[in-house]
């Protein structure tokens, strides 16, 4: 087996401690930061990602094993920074203002890393007017709501607006979910992306940041 299937097999795993002597173990055989990153880390956190969508593993399986994409990365940032390597795109995510949960938001961010993606987490209870100065401020295409309770889902629309009188809409895209939310409040809202889940979230993701790319 190489070591990057090695790489892929142990994250997949979660074994962080093994994903950290692995990554140092490939840099010494020479291998390019970015394929480590692509055909190792993001490669093992991928399949990670179709088995958590196809319902074969749960919450903690994806939990250690981001834990374990997070270790490696460690060792690999200076690397990647070096070689001048960029991620994706950039996402801002957070829970809405009044909203304090955050597993939901925090799987959707794994999984985006998992796809190379640069998340920049706000947290909960979050502002309109700080997700637009995120947005603004690390030059993001996508801002991420997250909202649990029906009572913050207006929330969200609020993050519309202020994205709209910032003028940022054309180059920012605006994507929610959460448990009471679904295509028809997106729709009602002027939402761009909504998605049912944390594994399509990020995939949808990509898609979008690279229409707009193209």
């Amino acid at each position: 087996m190489s070591i990057l299937n090695e790489l892929s097999t142990n994250i997949q795993s979660g074994k962080a401690k093994i994903v950290k002597e692995l990554v140092a173990q490939a840099i010494d055989e020479k291998i390019s930061a970015k394929e480590i990153l692509q055909d190792g880390l993001l490669a093992g956190m991928s399949i990670i990602g179709e088995k958590f969508k196809n319902n074969e593993v749960y919450v903690p399986e994806v939990l250690v094993a981001a834990r374990a994409m997070n270790a490696g990365i460690t060792i690999l940032k200076p690397l990647l920074q070096e070689d001048g390597v960029e991620s994706l795109g950039k996402v801002i995510i957070g829970t809405v203002k009044g909203d304090q949960h955050d597993i939901g938001k925090n799987i959707v961010k794994m999984m985006m890393e998992g796809k190379g993606l640069e998340v920049i987490d706000l947290g909960v209870d979050v502002s309109p007017e700080a997700f637009v100065q995120a947005a603004v401020d690390n030059k993001a295409q996508i801002i991420a709501c997250s909202a649990l309770l029906t009572t913050t889902m207006g929330e969200i629309q609020a993050v519309v607006e202020a994205v709209d009188k910032a003028g940022i809409r054309d180059n920012v895209a605006i994507m929610i979910g959460g448990a009471p939310i679904t295509q028809d409040f997106c729709d009602s809202v002027n939402a761009d992306i909504y998605t049912a889940d944390a594994a399509s979230a990020a995939d949808e993701a990509v898609k979008a940041i690279k229409g707009m790319a193209s």
